[in-house]
């Protein structure tokens, strides 16, 4: 399976990456996230409780950053195990650019692979929970980035306007935000 999208996130470039590469950032954002760690400067171990349908089952996975051009890009090579609910696998190319000086285009393609229970759930019920899963973390993500910044661009991003977002293609980053962020959501962030 093939994924890509992008969004826009209310920080800067260097903060962006910052929480992107920051454990206990990413596991305040995981719904579900028992434990995330760095194993190695650029792998993390994760344990996520997670139920799509009828299937409910703690996945443990591995996650390896590749490709690393800080603080603009990476790539996410990922696998995780659910036992007899299933696995999932692949990787997410991850791009970080300036919108201005306070805002940030994250983009992803991203190829992954299910299998087991999982792959058997169906597609329609995969997508939702996908959507889901990757709509919370990204509210909790730009949240915990919005508490961070100063008071002046709190108040600023409060005096702005959001315009009501369009629902993005659930898949792949999620997916690695899933093992960052879920591991083995199955190719998140995108239908």
């Amino acid at each position: 399976m093939e994924l890509n999208g992008e969004r826009t996130i209310s920080a800067s470039v260097p903060d962006t990456w910052a929480a992107l590469n920051d454990p206990e950032t990413l596991k305040a954002c995981v719904a579900g996230c028992e434990s995330l760690e760095r194993v190695g400067d650029d792998a993390f171990a994760a344990v996520v409780a997670l139920k799509i349908g009828p299937v409910s089952a703690r996945f443990k996975g591995n996650l390896k950053l590749t490709n690393v051009q800080a603080p603009t890009s990476y790539t996410i090579n990922f696998d995780g195990q659910g036992g007899v609910a299933g696995f999932g696998k692949g990787s997410a190319d991850v791009s970080l650019a300036a919108i201005d000086p306070i805002t940030t285009r994250l983009a992803y393609q991203a190829r992954a692979t299910v299998g087991g229970k999982m792959a058997q759930i169906g597609s329609r019920l995969i997508d939702a929970t996908a959507a889901k899963i990757t709509d919370d973390f990204f509210a909790a993500f730009e949240a915990q980035l919005l508490a961070r910044a100063p008071a002046s661009v709190r108040a600023a991003a409060a005096a702005v306007a959001t315009p009501p977002r369009v629902r993005e293609p659930a898949g792949a980053l999620g997916w690695a935000l899933a093992a960052i962020v879920v591991v083995v959501t199955l190719a998140m962030i995108a239908r």
